[in-house]
């Protein structure tokens, strides 16, 4: 009689703990390509819209990199603080947030973004997309 109970109540608790896995929180962005940790972007909620800043740069020679190849607003600025997330919202009965932009300090350039926790939220899946292309980046929650 214990372990159907047991059964029964785990499985009334995975919606819970999956519907806390949230994109909220701090994260080390891994780069799709190196491999490497390139930096810690901040994700807040403001009223149900998503935004992301970079808190830090972890490669010391870059603290005072600036966004020489963006074209709006953030051009010229430094890449330390900017926000490089925005307009992201929960994607109606789906277990992921759209619907915003990201930006690739790197390259200048704004794709359409997609985030998707995964793991119970330890993982976020970054996905940068421009028409059927697309580009994945795995970050991981740092609090």
């Amino acid at each position: 009689m214990k372990t159907p109970l047991a059964a029964l109540l785990l499985a009334a608790a995975a919606p819970l703990a999956w519907a806390q896995a949230t994109p909220v929180g701090l994260w080390k962005t891994i780069d799709d390509e190196t491999h490497q940790a390139k930096s810690l972007v901040r994700i807040v909620d403001d009223g149900g819209v998503l935004s992301g800043r970079i808190d830090k740069l972890l490669d010391p020679a870059k603290q005072d990199a600036k966004c020489e190849k963006c074209s709006d607003a953030r051009k010229d600025q430094p890449v330390l603080g900017m926000t490089i997330l925005d307009g992201v919202k929960k994607h109606a009965d789906e277990p992921y947030w759209d619907g915003g932009k990201i930006l690739d300090p790197n390259n200048g350039k704004t794709y359409r973004v997609r985030l998707t926790p995964m793991d119970g939220g330890k993982e976020l899946q970054v996905r940068g997309y421009f028409g059927p292309f697309y580009r994945n980046q795995v970050w991981q929650r740092v609090e």
